[in-house]
C-alpha cells in the first residue's frame, strides 16, 4: 500500500460534515454519553465518547481492509458482545438508580468509573455488527477504498476522532452543564430518569441480540 494520498481537501470536508451529522443523530450511544456525563460528570462523558470513537475506528479498519467476511464469520461473537453490553447497561441503571442523590455528588472520576463509562461506550458500538456493513457502503462515496493508502486511513481516522468523538462530547458536556443546575431532590429526579432510560436502552439492545441470535 503506498503512502501518497488520494484524497482531496474537498472529499475531506464533506467526510468530516457527513460523520458529523451521523454522529449527532439521536441514539443509543449518544444516550449512553449523556446519561454517564449527567450522572457521573463531563470527564466520565469524554470516557464513554472515547469508547464509542474506538468502537467506530474498529468497525472503519475492517470496513476499510475487506475484513467483512471476518466480521460474517465472528457472528457469534458479536452476539455475545451486544447480549454482554445490554446486561452491563441494564446493571448500570440499576447500580445508578439505587445510588440515588450520591451519584450527583460525586466531586472527581474514580479510574474503575473512567474504565466502566469507556467499556459501555465500546460495548454499545460494537453491539452492532451491522455497521461494518454501513462504512462499506459509506466510505466509497467518500473515497476510492480500491486505491486506499496508508495516508488515506490515517486521514480518515483522523476524521473520524474528530467528528464523531467531537460531537459525542458536546453532548457530554450540554449533559453536564444541565446536569449542575440541579441538586438535592431535582438532582435525585434526574438520576432516576436517566437510570430508566439506560435500563431502557440496555434492554432494547438485549431484546434485539436475542432476536436475532
Amino acid at each position: 500500500m503506498p503512502m501518497e494520498s488520494s484524497v482531496t481537501l474537498t472529499n475531506m470536508v464533506l467526510l468530516f460534515g457527513a460523520m458529523a451529522v451521523l454522529a449527532a443523530v439521536p441514539s443509543i450511544s449518544v444516550l449512553a454519553v449523556s446519561a454517564r456525563s449527567a450522572s457521573f460528570g463531563f470527564v466520565d462523558g469524554a470516557f464513554t465518547a472515547m469508547g464509542v470513537v474506538v468502537g467506530d475506528i474498529l468497525f472503519i479498519l475492517l470496513a476499510m481492509f475487506g475484513l467483512a467476511l471476518l466480521v460474517e464469520a465472528l457472528g457469534s461473537m458479536f452476539f455475545i458482545v451486544k447480549y454482554l453490553g445490554g446486561v452491563y447497561l441494564i446493571w448500570l441503571g440499576i447500580a445508578l438508580w439505587r445510588s440515588g442523590e450520591r451519584a450527583t455528588e460525586i466531586g472527581s472520576a474514580t479510574g474503575s468509573s473512567l474504565q466502566s463509562s469507556f467499556m459501555t461506550g465500546l460495548l454499545i458500538t460494537l453491539g452492532d455488527q451491522k455497521a461494518v456493513l454501513f462504512y462499506l457502503g459509506f466510505l466509497p462515496v467518500f473515497i476510492d477504498v480500491s486505491a486506499m493508502t496508508y495516508l488515506d486511513a490515517g486521514v480518515v481516522l483522523g476524521i473520524t476522532i474528530l467528528a464523531v468523538g467531537g460531537v459525542k462530547l458536546v453532548y457530554a458536556y450540554a449533559a453536564d452543564r444541565t446536569s449542575a443546575l440541579f441538586r438535592g431532590k431535582a438532582g435525585e429526579a434526574v438520576n432516576v430518569i436517566v437510570a430508566c432510560l439506560m435500563i431502557a436502552a440496555g434492554t432494547s439492545i438485549l431484546v434485539m441480540a436475542l432476536s436475532r441470535g
